[in-house]
């Protein structure tokens, strides 16, 4: 198996301050995307949202939608490898969306939690290959730290990039490596050889 289409790396992060408890709680969601240009170059962008009154989930769904969004918004076809340290998301996306489709949408223990964000997330991935790949969160992944950092930040300022734009990852690597952190190496840029796409996600009215 190998990549049908331009690869894109993306690495996601969401961020939900005070998640779980009583009141609004301000939430972002950070988005690193890479690409590999013909002479080897590697281009990174960087996205960010976020919402007044949210959770973890919602956020990490909205990180789905937005980093789809803004590939679709160049008019093209990508062969999509998404690293987020959500379980939910991985899951989500290989497993659970897929039951819940034969099922109506429904599942026995009640509602679908977030299943107009699950319907508007397949809608942004339709027409791309994807892969989805979990890492352990705050492990010193740089590419995943940075993505939680940019989330992080979007929560607290309550503010968004307005789409991709250009990355701050360079200075914030060697930023973090002089202060200890983010130690691990860089992960590398997926090979076509090594792309393995995930079953495509089921059709949603």
């Amino acid at each position: 198996m190998t990549a049908r289409f331009p690869i894109v790396a993306i690495f996601a992060d969401e961020s939900c301050l005070g998640n779980g408890k009583e009141g609004d709680n301000p939430g972002g969601a950070g988005v690193l995307a890479e690409y590999r240009h013909a002479d080897g170059r590697i281009s990174r962008r960087d996205l960010w949202v976020s919402a007044p009154a949210t959770t973890n989930n919602k956020m990490a769904l909205t990180s789905v939608i937005e980093a789809f969004r803004g590939l679709g918004s160049k008019d093209g076809r990508f062969s999509v490898r998404f690293t987020t340290d959500s379980r939910y998301i991985v899951d989500g996306m290989t497993s659970w969306v897929h039951g819940w489709a034969r099922n109506g949408w429904k599942r026995k223990t009640g509602a679908i939690e977030n299943l107009a964000l699950w319907h508007e997330a397949i809608h942004a991935v339709a027409g791309h290959e994807h892969q989805w790949c979990w890492v352990k969160g705050h492990a010193g992944h740089p590419q995943n730290e940075y993505a939680n950092d940019l989330a992080v930040r979007a929560a607290g300022a309550q503010d968004r990039s307005g789409g991709f734009v250009e990355s701050a990852f360079d200075a914030w690597l060697a930023n973090r490596r002089a202060k200890g952190g983010a130690r691990s190496e860089v992960a590398p840029f997926p090979e076509a050889s090594d792309f393995r796409a995930s079953t495509p996600l089921p059709r949603v009215g």
